[in-house]
């Protein structure tokens, strides 16, 4: 169950937690600044997400099992893959970019969509949100492809509980968490995942007959590596790692997640602009 529940509930987590700040953000400045009036369209503008979100999953779902089949399906499935890895893979570089800068980016928004009308708060809203609600569920799409039981959309469930319950507690301020580290974290996780979509759309391709070589194994660890047990669901889940990946799967894998992985983790360059008061600049504000 874990290789199918971790990688589902991280991507609730981190997607979630990211939408969940985005709408925590334009909630508390309306709030601060006497606009409650607009709430009520921020609301719908997020709910509108949401459906569009989940619209955007079942379209997804019925083309691969009930339009395609066969080699159709499995080139469908690669094809959603890579475009998943792509969007996932700059979704962590530009969130290690611009967290410290979200909150003002986005006040700065709401304040001119409040000068424009009813629509425009609803709009700002609306695609606050559904960048994250689409790649959660294009992700989420290709990293349970296969899965014969409800295990990845209960870790997904979980994880977007999870992150709901985090925005509430740091919104009250019952709670603090360094986002920074937080997302840095996250972010190394999911390479790791990205990876391992990465190579499971490379057998997709394979199996659809695009890519040669689906019966090149690079090893075969099937007599030792145990799926069922929780080390091989932690081996499969968190790090990819099966018992029998074919060659060019291996080398997608690492040509993938070694130079990610690096570029990820060296450290930014240095801030041009003045240094923020030492007011936790580590941290996301989202009551400031």
């Amino acid at each position: 169950m874990g290789a199918l529940f971790f990688p589902s509930y991280l991507i609730g987590l981190r997607e979630g937690l990211e939408m969940v700040l985005v709408v925590s953000v334009l909630i508390a400045y309306l709030v601060k600044t006497g606009r409650r009036q607009h709430l009520l369209p921020v609301w719908g503008g997020v709910a509108a997400a949401v459906v569009l979100s989940v619209g955007f999953g079942a379209v997804l779902s019925y083309v691969s099992t009930a339009v395609l089949g066969g080699p159709g399906q499995e080139l469908f499935d690669a094809i959603t893959s890579v475009i998943a890895v792509a969007l996932v893979t700059w979704m962590i570089f530009w969130m290690r970019r611009t967290a410290r800068k979200l909150s003002g980016e986005l006040r700065g928004r709401l304040d001119d969509a409040v000068g424009l009308g009813l629509g425009a708060v609803v709009g700002i809203a609306f695609a606050s949100v559904v960048r994250e609600g689409l790649e959660t569920t294009l992700l989420f799409f290709a990293s349970a492809q296969g899965a014969v039981s409800a295990t990845p959309l209960v870790g997904l469930a979980a994880g977007l509980a999870t992150a709901v319950v985090l925005g509430a507690l740091l919104y009250a301020g019952a709670v603090r968490i360094n986002l920074s580290r937080f997302f840095t974290i996250s972010g190394v996780l999911l390479v790791f995942v990205a990876a391992g979509i990465f190579k499971y759309g490379i057998h997709d391709f394979q199996e659809a007959g695009v890519l040669p070589g689906l019966t090149t194994y690079a090893y075969d660890a099937s007599g030792w590596l145990d799926p069922g047990s929780w080390w091989g669901a932690v081996l499969d889940g968190v790090f990819n790692i099966s018992a029998q990946p074919s060659v060019l799967e291996v080398v997608a894998y690492l040509a993938y997640l070694l130079p990610v992985l690096v570029l990820f983790l060296l450290p930014g360059r240095p801030a041009r602009e003045t240094p923020a008061p030492a007011t936790t600049p580590e941290h996301i504000d989202v009551r400031a």
